[in-house]
């Protein structure tokens, strides 16, 4: 927390006079997502807009919770003026640079050093390595996950207060121009450039380019490190020296000799590397618990901070051997009696709290919502303060059930209020001794704690027990596809998100807690069994079914499900089933036949359509739609034209004859892109959301979401001749090593991948299917490999597209998803 800023004392940075100011409070929050609030009385909300969202819009609802400070751009409606009289307002031109501009004084107040971290990739890792090598000689403040845009640097570096001794932020740019102004919000005294790619990224002319804007980041840095092995980026540095920072001294390092850390040997091997190297002319060994060239490279460069910063070198090589793997990831899993576990017991620090606090408050699927927090370390907050803070959030948040762990929580347990069900241990083994008592049933629980204190035992002890075979959901990936399909959205066109068959494989309320929390306008399920499990799970939007049946019609109406009508029969079936005394039209959607020839009315019917709804009292339609039959297929544009030209035809009929106006959507995931013009009033988002687009250039800019891993349940080893599986269809061709892995076509592994058409990751390495795909297991040839009994096995992911895996498969990445057996655990995970 920030303290000593009041809201007018920011408006005097901004150089701006209040358009309103009813009273001066204390700022100690930026908020910038009104999902996000803790503290209103506390809190300046900065109105930026994004281009699905008029951020004016949430100005009314933050101030009915109490918020009374707001910066937001200029030409503010007068409405709002005259509803929000308690309101404390300045207008800016541009919101997110006024932001900037009120940190970069913020920093610029504080005397600490400060490292700014840039470079191609490597910058959250070591970033969270400083934090974990550091941590004993200074109170740092650092950017929480990979908060590094334009954004996320200013809302990170907002948390550094005099208390902080020394600061750890990183810094990622996509355009020119951008660097200059997180380097007046970060000014690092120490500046460390991780690693340079070959290639320049989209928004630069050149690789040069883009070393010369990520550089901008040490126009006043005093010290920047880097490896000169890279002989481009190391001509770049000393060429920026000369030019730009004569008094910038450079630290290097490097494989052979002349850099200030020479690096004379690396020797690896399964479990850890040993790093031998000369410094101040004097030869050191360290090892650290990695052996991938990536960690090694990063390890170096955390190295080379710490001496900078003149930490003892015995210290050093005392703390290297202790790095961790840093997990960015929080886990949400099914656990036992009903409940969904959040496993975030990776990191330990405020930051980090509040975001998996807002992780939890999004999942809806229970009314119940727990946290389990240990004991929070080296906060550099005094435990009273600490602790009483993080009971004003959990009540904030709306948490009913709370359980401390650890000596000092405990000690403060008076802090948290009686209105939460409380319970407090000592230790995580006292916790588990008592946890059948507890009681947990039905809630969302969240998994907090400090290393030390083993929640891993915790997360293993509620974790539901299902097999091996796991299908890993990105969460975070499925926010940046829809992002990137809204991108392509005009203005006021709303979304429609497809959650049919499971979400097509990968969940069911976990995506539309996603869709929900993301603000799309509408979600799809298939039959209304499906919608009911949605609102059971707490999701509030509405949702549309598509293949309505009448044995649904009650669901329909207990659950507020808003069928599709594509026949006489069922539009009829309705209209007949509708209580009487219903005060309100019921909204429904009806769905036109344009070519697709599957289900909808046909332009003969209509007329008849036309005199039915014009003459029903108990419906009022919601939507009219089509479905185009091949709109990502540039052979069958003409075709698909002709079907927009039959729609428009057909709706245009319908709504003269009902008089009034009702949304239009025809686009589906390929026409977003391809056919903008056919947008409408809505479009309907499916495969691409889940990361699968038939157009190349889309594909390459989508992100995986879902990953498909199992693991090997034995080795063995076959002579020539032998046979391998049912029906004796694989034979050895000469000495041959098989791993069964744990994956058959009953977990949606299909058997026409038999017999080497189909193939694994295993270590890197594409491994093929040896003998007919079993019911529960395959076997595949891994001959020349050293594979070990419990390896990890991807059948797809990031690196085995799902897409590869449709086409040896012969058929669709529709099929591949939504046929993972519901017995293969899901894990979902938000970077």
């Amino acid at each position: 927390m920030v303290k000593g800023y009041t809201f007018s004392s920011l408006a005097r940075i901004l150089a701006v006079k209040p358009l309103q100011l009813h009273s001066d409070p204390v700022i100690e929050f930026i908020l910038t997502d009104s999902r996000q609030l803790l503290t209103p009385g506390t809190t300046v909300f900065f109105a930026i807009n994004s281009k699905q969202k008029n951020a004016i819009d949430f100005i009314l609802p933050l101030y009915e919770q109490g918020v009374r400070c707001f910066i937001v751009p200029a030409l503010l409606p007068a409405d709002t003026l005259e509803v929000c009289v308690e309101a404390n307002i300045v207008e800016v031109e541009n919101v997110l640079f006024a932001l900037q501009k009120i940190v970069a004084q913020h920093r610029a107040s504080l005397n600490i050093p400060v490292i700014g971290i840039t470079g191609s990739n490597g910058k959250t890792i070591v970033k969270e390595w400083l934090h974990q090598l550091l941590k004993k000689d200074f109170h740092i403040a650092y950017s929480p996950k990979s908060y590094n845009s334009q954004l996320g640097v200013p809302l990170s570096v907002w948390q550094m207060d005099d208390t902080h001794s020394l600061g750890i932020f990183e810094a990622g740019i996509s355009l020119p121009g951008e660097m200059q102004r997180l380097q007046k919000i970060i000014q690092p005294t120490i500046g460390l450039f991780t690693f340079l790619g070959d290639a320049h990224a989209l928004g630069f002319k050149s690789l040069s380019q883009k070393v010369h804007e990520k550089l901008q980041l040490f126009v006043e840095a005093r010290t920047l490190i880097y490896c000169s092995d890279n002989t481009f980026l190391a001509a770049a540095i000393v060429d920026f020296k000369k030019n730009q920072n004569p008094a910038l001294d450079l630290f290097s390092w490097s494989r052979s000799k002349g850099s200030d850390v020479w690096i004379n040997n690396i020797i690896g091997d399964s479990a850890q590397t040993v790093i031998e190297f000369t410094y101040a002319d004097q030869i050191y060994k360290t090892r650290i618990p990695f052996v991938d060239e990536a960690s090694i490279h990063n390890a170096i460069s955390c190295l080379c901070v710490l001496l900078n910063l003149k930490i003892p070198l015995a210290e050093i090589i005392d703390r290297l051997p202790a790095l961790r793997s840093v997990e960015m990831r929080l886990e949400l899993k099914q656990g036992v009696n009903n409940t969904s576990i959040i496993n975030d017991s990776y990191s330990s620090d405020i930051n980090s709290l509040l975001i998996a606090l807002n992780f939890l408050s999004q999942q809806q699927q229970h009314k119940t919502k727990t946290v389990i927090l240990s004991d929070m370390l080296q906060t550099g907050k005094a435990e009273p303060e600490l602790y009483n803070f993080i009971a004003r959030v959990l009540t904030q948040k709306k948490i009913q059930k709370f359980v401390g762990i650890g000596p000092a929580i405990e000690k403060h347990k008076q802090c948290f209020p009686d209105s939460i069900e409380k319970h407090f241990f000592s230790t995580t083994a006292e916790f588990l001794r008592k946890l059948p008592e507890l009681n947990f049933q039905s809630e969302t629980i969240l998994l907090k704690g400090a290393r030390v204190f083993g929640f891993e035992k915790i997360s293993h002890a509620f974790e539901e027990k299902k097999h091996e075979t796991i299908l890993e959901i990105n969460l975070q990936a499925i926010r940046h596809n829809l992002n990137h399909y809204r991108s392509f959205l005009k203005p006021g066109v709303r979304l429609m998100a497809m959650v049919k068959a499971f979400s097509y494989g990968t969940g069911s309320f976990e995506i539309a807690n996603v869709m929900q929390h993301a603000g799309v306008d509408y979600l799809a399920v298939a039959y209304a069994d499906e919608g009911v499990a949605l609102r059971q799970e707490g999701i509030r939007l509405p949702v549309m079914v598509m293949n309505t049946e009448q044995a649904g019609f009650d669901n329909l109406l207990k659950y507020n499900l808003e069928p599709e009508l594509y026949s006489f029969n069922i539009l009829k079936s309705f209209l007949q089933f509708l209580p009487a005394e219903k005060q309100l039209p019921y909204p429904v959607h009806i769905k036109l036949d344009t070519g697709m020839h599957r289900l909808g009315f046909q332009l003969h019917d209509i007329e008849e359509l036309c005199t039915i709804l014009r003459e029903a009292k108990g419906v009022r339609v919601q939507s009219v739609f089509s479905h185009l039959a091949a709109s990502g297929d540039e052979d069958h544009d003409a075709f698909t034209k002709e079907q927009a030209s039959n729609f428009n035809m057909m709706a245009a009929r319908i709504q003269g004859a009902l008089g009034y106006s009702f949304l239009k959507h025809i686009a589906n995931t390929s026409a977003i892109h391809r056919h903008p013009d056919l947008q409408m009033d809505m479009v309907r988002l499916g495969i691409g959301l889940y990361g699968v687009d038939a157009n190349e250039r889309i594909q390459a800019q989508l992100h995986n979401v879902a990953q498909l891993r199992t693991t090997v349940s034995q080795i063995k080893s076959l002579k020539k001749g032998e046979s391998v599986g049912y029906n004796r269809q694989g034979i050895a061709e000469g000495n041959t090593t098989i791993a069964t892995v744990r994956i058959g076509y009953a977990d949606g592994y299909p058997r026409s991948l038999s017999n080497g058409a189909g193939k694994m990751l295993i270590k890197g390495q594409l491994v093929p299917v040896i003998g007919n795909v079993c019911m529960d297991m395959t076997m595949l040839d891994v001959s020349g490999l050293n594979i070990s009994e419990g390896d990890e096995v991807i059948v797809f992911g990031k690196d085995l597209p799902v897409a590869q895996l449709s086409t040896w498969a012969k058929t669709i990445p529709y099929e591949i998803l939504t046929g993972i057996s519901q017995r293969v655990k899901r894990i979902y995970f938000e970077e």
